[in-house]
């Protein structure tokens, strides 16, 4: 799972890295040399879509991501267990949405063209969907397994909320 943590961090930060080099690309050509680059843009999106999922992958595994903690502080340990099994049965159920109809997605537009590369299907640009809906369900069970959600926070008891 780090491989595969690490492989993600790699492939986000190089759509990252590509993505400020080709935008720069676009406006030099259009404002200097008096003529736009028709890739540059339609790149730079496809580029996003591949750091959307797989950054927030990694940032998942990471614990990077959104989580109102408020709740859950203010609750017995107990209580808190049940909403952290909630949350993760909730990202069970999305990363398997994405997995099933973004996998459909795929399928149905994989021989439609993209008219500014010939050569990239419509269905390869809608491969980050399920790849990352598969890394992150991946992520969500290493989680479960290894007991990490919503942990009991440092000095609370069992039947106890954290704000007595």
């Amino acid at each position: 799972m780090d491989k595969l943590h690490k492989a993600c961090v790699f492939i986000s930060a190089s759509c990252l890295v590509t993505m400020t080099i080709i935008i720069p690309w676009g406006v030099f050509t259009r404002y200097v040399l008096g003529f736009g680059s028709s890739w540059p843009e339609p790149m730079a999106i496809l580029l996003m879509i591949v750091f959307t999922f797989f950054s927030a992958s990694a940032c998942y595994r990471d614990g990077l991501h959104i989580a109102v903690m408020a709740v859950p502080d203010m609750v017995s340990p107990v209580t808190r267990r049940v909403l952290g099994l909630l949350a993760e049965a909730s990202m069970v159920a999305i990363n398997l949405f994405m997995l099933i109809w973004g996998t459909e997605l795929v399928h149905t537009t994989w021989h439609q063209v993209i008219g500014e590369f010939p050569l990239v299907t419509a269905g390869i640009t809608y491969l980050p969907i399920p790849l990352g809906g598969t890394i992150t369900l991946l992520f969500v069970i290493e989680r479960l397994w290894k007991g990490e959600v919503f942990p009991t926070p440092a000095g609370a008891t069992l039947g106890s909320s954290v704000m007595d």
